[in-house]
Order: structure tokens, then C-alpha cells, then sequence
């Protein structure tokens, strides 16, 4: 009896890790790369200042599961976002991408064709490895005219909507109009604008995101 009993309780504790194991190989895998320019890569801060790095704390808490890649380069386009990608989706192999990019081609007056035809390969590209991506839009000031403005803004729209991807229209659009929440340059936020940047942002990514 007793030896029975001990085959019972290693039969038992063995049932238990393997039910434990097929758990935790079906638990959805969560690493998200942030592929944006200098908006997302801290310019003029300290990187913790960051709405990314706050963003990472804030999954501590939320999504302790999830991890984070923060790719942003400043001054980077949508021509080099789509050229640095493919290397970067095989080797971070993540399951979510958050897209902002844009905001240089517009600034530097870029063709907005060749930007809709970047953003729509890179989406395009994260799909195809099975990656959920999050859409960033962004404006530009009406000084740059104002045909011009208003097809830089629609076209982010335009290709979250033919991507079918989760899509935040301005995530500046909290602070825009308020000069005291840009740094001395006029262009980039400062440090006490970045949790508006990630409130921004969360309520759509976090939909995205698998619980643990």
C-alpha cells in the first residue's frame, strides 16, 4: 500500500509538471519593437525620460510577460525604418511593432507617395512574419502648406486603414498647441510631455497585448 502510494504522489507531481510545461509552451510570446525616430528615441533626454522607457514600467505592472526593443533612431525615415527592419524582425523575432515613423519625410518636404509606399511594405513585411503592428500617425505644421498637410495626415489613416492595423491618429495631440511642453527646439517634446505620449499610445497597443 504504501508503495502504491508514493506511485500515486510521482504520478501525480509528474502529471503536474507536464501540465505546467504545456502551459507555459502555449503561453503567447510578447516582445514589442518600437520602430520610430527621434520622437521615440528620447532626443534630448535622458533615456529613461523616455514615453518608451516609461512604457517598459508600465508593463512591469500590467504585462510583466512582455518585453521591449526600443529600435528608434533619430532622424530616421521611412526609407531607413524599411531598410533596417528585415534585419531587425530576424533578430528580435517579436510578436508586436509599434510604427511611428514619418514625421522626417515630412519635415524634410519628402514625396508622401514614397512614404505611404514605405509604410505599406514595412506593415506589409510584419504581417508576414506574424507580427501585430500599431500605427502611429502624426502632423506637420500648416507652414509646409496646407495641400500638403492635410495629405501628410490622411495618409496615415489611409494605410492603418488598408493595413487593417490598430491605429493612434496624433499622439501628440494632448500637448501640441502648448510651446512649454516642447524643448527649446520647438519640434521635440520635453521630458513632462513623454507620460502623454504613452497615454497616448496605450489604450491601443495594450488591446493588442496577450495576458499572461
Amino acid at each position: 500500500m504504501f508503495l502504491n502510494t508514493k506511485k500515486w504522489i510521482a504520478c501525480a507531481i509528474l502529471g503536474f509538471t507536464s501540465v505546467s510545461g504545456f502551459a507555459a509552451a502555449d503561453r503567447k510570446p510578447c516582445h514589442i519593437l518600437v520602430m520610430g525616430d527621434s520622437l521615440s528615441a528620447a532626443y534630448g533626454l535622458a533615456l529613461e525620460q523616455g514615453w518608451v522607457a516609461l512604457m517598459e514600467q508600465r508593463m512591469k505592472e500590467k504585462f510583466p510577460h512582455c518585453k521591449i526593443t526600443n529600435a528608434s533612431v533619430s532622424g530616421e525615415t521611412t526609407a531607413g525604418g524599411k531598410t533596417r527592419l528585415p534585419a531587425l524582425l530576424t533578430r528580435h523575432k517579436p510578436s508586436h511593432m509599434v510604427l511611428e515613423l514619418g514625421a522626417n519625410d515630412g519635415l524634410r518636404g519628402l514625396p508622401i507617395e514614397a512614404m505611404q509606399n514605405n509604410l505599406n511594405t514595412m506593415l506589409t513585411l510584419a504581417r508576414r512574419n506574424q507580427v501585430q503592428s500599431v500605427m502611429l500617425g502624426m502632423q506637420i505644421p500648416p507652414n509646409y502648406g496646407p495641400a500638403y498637410s492635410r495629405r501628410f495626415e490622411s495618409t496615415f489613416a489611409e494605410i492603418a486603414k488598408k493595413q487593417k492595423v490598430p491605429f493612434v491618429p496624433f499622439f501628440l495631440k494632448d500637448f501640441a498647441q502648448d510651446p512649454s511642453a516642447f524643448q527649446a527646439d520647438g519640434i521635440h517634446p520635453n521630458a513632462k510631455s513623454q507620460p502623454a505620449m504613452l497615454n497616448a499610445v496605450w489604450p491601443v497597443l495594450s488591446a493588442t497585448l496577450p495576458m499572461q
